[in-house]
């Protein structure tokens, strides 16, 4: 299907906001919000705690792994069900075994969004962590990478793509360098807007979110643990779900997912879920990153134009996502956030590193029309 040529916005709610801050919160296709007004109604009709409620359930969660699983080229019990991306990168934080001797490796600590920082330098109580040098779109060399691995590191963790900037770190020439050490990947910025799989990224761990690219309700996480690198991870949480006990006092943790599966009851959500990752996979991911590269050029293209615009960001559309950041010189860039809001138009104030930037981040329902009109009313700021 050509999605540059087609109009799907009204496979969205009505709104007359241009929306453009789908790299925080995605807008949600109809039916997914209709699917989830449905499972509410079926669920309380059954009875919310009865066997048929738990058969019913159950095959939601086990639908939404398996579209997940085929999304990111797993199997579904790989797939553990959370309310966030940074929940994963907790249960990596605090899973792994560490000793005095122990060193993990980050990038870009002032390039990095929080959720995949905080948890790392935290770490910096009980282990050394070392910190990857980047350029200005937060890209750094292999061999750099590849200088700071030794017999005591533990972990590499990256994200996939930059909230800030949109850069793509290339991901699978990143993993052959590593030597088997494991790899924790934040793929928030990327699944669902680009073609995400971990077999050829060959990370152990990864996280993302629901409510960005995939277009899912806020409140879904995913974590995905490669089966064998589980044993790797001792969750910090434990519950009726994630364990069995036997004679009598002693513990042990089920197999995956439910290893980390402690208490999750976001079954509306997980519905949300399942029916926006159907839809995105009916129009095919690599058609709606056409799409998006086609929107993110036209607008840098036509911001290029304009004079004391500031462009950040890869110039090459093959390394970076829909996002384009940008500043207006002598502008605040919250002023220019604000001042876009009051017309309707939603973008976002982000940071790169200590300088704060305007960020735009359409997505495949968004069009070539609203793109030229946020466009002209930044003519007019």
């Amino acid at each position: 299907m050509n999605l540059v040529s087609n109009d799907i916005s009204a496979d969205f709610p009505d709104s007359d906001k241009i929306y453009l801050n789908n790299a925080s919160v995605s807008l949600m296709p109809n039916q997914s919000i209709e699917a989830m007004k449905e499972f509410l109604i079926s669920y309380n009709s059954i009875g919310p705690d009865s066997k048929e409620s738990e058969l019913f359930v159950t095959e939601k969660l086990r639908n939404v792994r398996k579209i997940i699983a085929k999304i990111i080229s797993c199997q579904p019990d790989e797939v553990v069900l959370t309310q966030s991306t940074t929940d994963g990168i907790n249960i990596v934080a605090n899973g792994l075994s560490f000793d005095e001797k122990s060193n993990m490796i980050i990038r870009g600590m002032t390039h990095e969004h929080h959720s995949n920082f905080y948890p790392w330098l935290k770490l910096q109580e009980k282990i050394s962590v070392k910190n990857l040098p980047i350029d200005k779109d937060g890209f750094f060399k292999p061999e750099d990478l590849e200088s700071l691995i030794d017999d005591n590191t533990k972990l590499v963790a990256l994200s996939h793509a930059l909230y800030n900037t949109g850069s793509i770190l290339p991901l699978e020439e990143i993993s052959k360098t590593l030597h088997d050490v494991p790899l924790f990947v934040d793929s928030a910025q990327t699944v669902g807007c680009i073609d995400v799989d971990v077999s050829k990224i060959n990370c152990n761990f990864m996280s993302f979110n629901g409510s960005k690219w995939l277009c899912g309700p806020m409140g879904t996480g995913l974590f995905y643990c490669n089966r064998k690198s589980s044993e790797l991870l001792e969750p910090k949480t434990i519950g009726g779900e994630s364990a069995i006990i036997y004679d009598d006092i002693n513990l042990a943790f089920k197999e995956l997912p439910d290893k980390f599966q402690t208490g999750f009851r976001n079954y509306v959500g997980v519905v949300g879920l399942e029916s926006s990752a159907n839809y995105l996979l009916n129009f095919g991911l690599k058609n709606i990153r056409k799409k998006n590269q086609y929107l993110s050029i036209l607008l840098r293209e036509e911001l290029s134009k304009i004079p004391k615009i500031i462009l950040y960001g890869p110039e090459d559309p093959n390394s970076r996502t829909s996002i384009v950041s940008f500043n207006i010189e002598g502008m605040d860039s919250q002023e220019v956030v604000d001042r876009l809001e009051k017309q309707n138009i939603i973008l976002a104030l982000r940071e790169i590193m200590e300088k704060k930037i305007v960020r735009a981040s359409p997505h495949f329902f968004n069009s070539e029309s609203q793109i030229m009109s946020v466009v002209d009313a930044i003519k007019k700021l």
